[in-house]
């Protein structure tokens, strides 16, 4: 199995905060990789909120690639965050070029455009560099988006936080998402690194989706641009939480209807019977086969944690809502690392039916069932 962490916080803290957690977690994952999710930017890319960041891994001649594209397309360059490693990398970790973070300015046609009409074309501008990239190894990319940054590399979390010097003021972020273990499910390959992301949302797992293949085939039927790639199984649950939120038009709370909706006799009282047999019934490929657990952000900052119906894998969360700081754990020792001072007493780990959410403004775990009404719109 793996681990996962996520913190969110009303102010930017180190991502090194998180790592730190998985350490603590370390028995519980093999130690094969580290990936990250950040948002809610601090430091210099706190002025930069509505300027796109491209996040990935280049080589010297990969990143000339990246300019004359970028430039071709009419992107400015604003702020490059770059780190290229002077030090032999750990054992087991390839040696590569550049992990960089560039902020763009959007063409001036662009910013007429609303975020349903330039945000596949981000996805696609990420695409096309990927396909560039698979095809020459010069470049590697894992999100276009604002106001977030994507980190991926194969080794030990804590090792590769020291050699990437992941506590640098210019990455602390006020939301982040980590993930102790590159996939060994399939072939080693980064782009099968938790967390995955799309337009804004950001997801990561620890289980098994043994349901990948129809989940799969029915997102590619969607024509939706992205939906593509799928280096593991685990990559459709973020792309089921895009679909609902963004395609469906429905609140997070609707998460756990759509991959694993009640049965009838659960249903059967429900004030929104109806709906949610119709929702089950045509989003019934979505429906996942467990165990898993699942840790996401939305584009607004709001953190949540579902659980499958076989509720096999560790989940908990818990805070300080004076302090505005939150995590979601796979273990409560890594709870315990991370916010030693919290009240206990209000930890929550979620069952079949629940979903936590912590909001933005980080003051509280909200507790939802899915007895609950459904909101339509988030």
């Amino acid at each position: 199995m793996c681990r996962l962490f996520a913190l969110t916080s009303r102010d930017p803290v180190s991502p090194m905060r998180a790592i730190d957690a998985l350490n603590v977690m370390k028995e519980g994952h093999d130690g094969s990789g580290v990936g990250l999710y950040l948002s809610g930017l601090g430091g210099p890319f706190e002025e930069l909120k509505e300027y796109p960041i491209l996040s990935g891994i280049f080589t010297e001649t990969g990143l000339q690639r990246v300019y004359e594209y970028m430039a071709e397309k009419g992107f400015r360059s604003k702020y490059s965050a770059m780190f290229t490693p002077d030090t032999e990398p750990p054992a087991g970790t390839p040696k590569r070029g550049t992990y960089a973070s560039i902020a763009y300015e959007m063409p001036s046609e662009w910013k007429g455009l609303s975020e349903a009409e330039w945000g596949p074309r981000l996805v696609q501008m990420r695409l096309d560099l990927r396909i560039e990239g698979e095809e020459t190894g010069d470049i590697m990319v894992f999100s276009f988006w604002p106001d977030t940054i994507m980190i991926k590399e194969v080794g030990d979390p804590l090792e590769m936080g020291e050699y990437l010097q992941l506590g640098r003021e210019e990455i602390h972020a006020r939301h982040i998402l980590a993930q102790g273990r590159q996939n060994t499910n399939y072939a080693i390959n980064l782009y099968a690194c938790h967390p995955f992301f799309i337009e804004g949302i950001g997801t990561m797992t620890n289980g098994e989706n043994t349901a990948f293949i129809p989940i799969k085939e029915y997102l590619q039927s969607r024509g939706v641009t992205g939906y593509s790639g799928y280096q593991s199984d685990s990559e459709v649950f973020t792309h089921i939480a895009h679909f609902t939120t963004k395609k469906l038009g429905l609140d997070i709370r609707a998460y756990k209807h759509v991959i694993t909706p009640m049965n009838d006799d659960e249903m059967a009282d429900h004030q929104d019977r109806e709906l949610l047999s119709n929702l089950k019934r045509s989003c019934r490929k979505l429906i996942i086969d467990g165990p898993n657990c699942i840790i996401g952000c939305l584009a607004d900052g709001t953190m949540f944690m579902a659980q499958d119906r076989k509720k096999l894998r560790p989940g908990v969360v818990g805070g300080d809502g004076e302090a505005g700081v939150f995590a979601f754990s796979s273990e409560i020792c890594g709870l315990n690392a991370a916010i030693p001072d919290r009240d206990k007493s209000k930890d929550f780990q979620p069952m079949h039916l629940d979903t936590a959410i912590v909001g933005p403004d980080c003051r509280e775990v909200v507790q939802c069932s899915q007895k609950d009404p459904l909101l339509l719109q988030r």
